[in-house]
């Protein structure tokens, strides 16, 4: 009865939109002012403050705040999937603007060889069944679908599981979040295999203090270690037992790359992170993401 309601749900939405996420107002999926609030702007570097050691460099597509905070809302917690499409776009643009940055940084052209893995932040399994779905993957697998549309090869890896429950965030402060999350989440089995295929993007649809983004980096790099990534055996109470790709598509291995140091049993390391939309405060260039934000009101 929960996956009938779950499919009514996902045809309304699509079929008939009552109105705007952003704003609420015009009978719409997003209207356009409130499409240049999440996509008008190229994406941005991000860091929190203060930033947490070990967290990649991370873009965002805008700024958490009005017409993006109510989309990502009614997303997360309404589950207005319609507005899956528009936000898989935003952080499609999000992982390339970190792909452009790190080739840059490299000082070379050559983007990432094999496909761009993008591995989202897994939600806790009672959040997934009070919300009725995992808004972050399935905002990473609409964004992977608009990168191979645009030309850069991309797949969902959904490997990172949480290896036991944690407090809820919020209400945490940076510090308290950091201590929440340290060890909960590690790679799932044979999840290690699937990270060697191709470049490591972690995603996310929002990053606040971005405790989330550094553990996620965390179990990647760890997955590294001789041990290898079956150390999630040792978990607690696993609360994500699905497999580690969603869907027959995100479960296709190609040809295993070299790691970081050239081996070819290596996991690359993780090039950047990318979510939808981050802290205002948290946003490089203050004056003129305040002139941007001007604009779209």
């Amino acid at each position: 009865m929960g996956r009938l309601r779950g499919w009514w749900r996902d045809l309304t939405d699509l079929v008939l939109p009552a109105e705007c996420g952003g704003c609420g107002r015009s009978r719409a999926v997003l209207c356009p002012r409130c499409r240049t609030a999440l996509s008008g702007a190229v994406p941005r570097r991000v860091r929190p403050v203060p930033e947490p050691a070990g967290l990649p460099p991370v873009h965002a597509a805008a700024p958490y705040a009005d017409e993006v905070r109510a989309a990502l809302l009614a997303h997360k917690e309404r589950g207005v999937l319609a507005l899956t499409p528009p936000l898989g776009e935003a952080l499609a643009a999000a992982v390339r603007a970190g792909l452009h940055a790190g080739r840059s940084g490299a000082g070379g052209p050559d983007g990432p060889r094999g496909p761009v893995l993008l591995v989202p932040v897994p939600s806790a399994r009672r959040a997934v069944r009070r919300r009725g779905h995992d808004p972050a993957r399935r905002i990473a697998l609409a964004a992977a679908g608009e990168l191979r549309r645009t030309g850069t090869p991309a797949r969902v890896a959904a490997v990172l599981r949480q290896r036991h429950a944690v407090a809820d965030q919020a209400g945490l402060d940076a510090r308290q979040r950091l201590d929440n999350l340290a060890g909960a989440l590690a790679v799932a089995p044979g999840g290690g295999r699937l990270l060697r295929d191709g470049a490591v993007v972690l995603v996310d649809d929002l990053m606040t203090t971005g405790a989330s983004l550094t553990e996620a980096a965390r179990a990647v790099r760890a997955a590294e270690s001789p041990r290898g990534p079956d150390t999630y055996g040792m978990a607690r109470s696993p609360v994500y037992p699905s497999a580690a790709g969603e869907g027959r598509e995100e479960r296709k291995t190609g040809p295993v790359m070299a790691g970081p140091n050239g081996g070819g049993d290596a996991i690359r390391e993780v090039i950047c992170a990318a979510v939808v939309a981050a802290s205002p405060d948290s946003f490089e260039n203050k004056p003129e993401l305040t002139e941007n934000l001007r604009r779209c009101r």
